[in-house]
């Protein structure tokens, strides 16, 4: 793409540095990205997510204004407070948008960490629940650098984290994505 960004290790052609959390159902993915982010954000990091349903879900409800707005047939509704704001787009048959077309309307911060979209190109962290039986997604995909599990992972294809040891996890993650030291 003309004038784009030169892509670098763990980042997309949008130019924001991504690094993904995938795996099974009640891995432990939601609770990990929760203490990255609050680990990341303690020192100093600007942090965003993108969190992949599986799922219908609503964020506005029935009698709220915008709701009555998106039921009106409004196609997208902007909720602003002075506390934050929310875009709802109504995909109305519509594909969903890509990874990169998300990322795109992203504000710049220093990292997006992504739970879910396991089969995208972007670098991952596979979360393993050793008491549940799922294949490994770390050796068959080669977008997995290492491996977050509440256990050890014999013969592991790549570096492996205890689940809870969120500060060791971080600062492989500040190397591997190439984050400026805010120490």
């Amino acid at each position: 793409m003309a004038g784009s960004a030169p892509e670098q290790e763990g980042s997309t052609n949008v130019g924001q540095k991504v690094i993904g959390v995938a795996g099974f159902k009640n891995s432990g993915k939601t609770t990990l990205v929760e203490k990255l982010v609050s680990h990341l954000t303690g020192l100093g990091y600007r942090i965003s997510t993108v969190k992949h349903a599986h799922h219908s879900f609503d964020i506005d409800h029935e009698g709220r204004d915008s709701f009555r707005h998106r039921k009106a047939g409004a196609t997208e509704v902007a909720v602003i407070s002075r506390d934050r704001t929310a875009i709802i787009h109504e995909l109305r048959a519509e594909e969903p948008p890509s990874l990169e077309m998300v990322l795109a309307r992203l504000q710049p911060c220093d990292l997006v960490i992504v739970e879910g979209y396991k089969r995208d190109s972007h670098d991952k962290i596979e979360v393993r629940n050793l008491g549940l039986d799922h294949l490994p997604l770390a050796g068959d995909d080669p977008t997995v650098v290492a491996i977050a599990a509440n256990g050890p992972v014999p013969d592991a294809p790549v570096p492996v984290f205890d689940r809870d040891d969120v500060a060791a996890l971080a600062r492989f993650i500040i190397r591997h994505m190439s984050l400026l030291n805010r120490d």
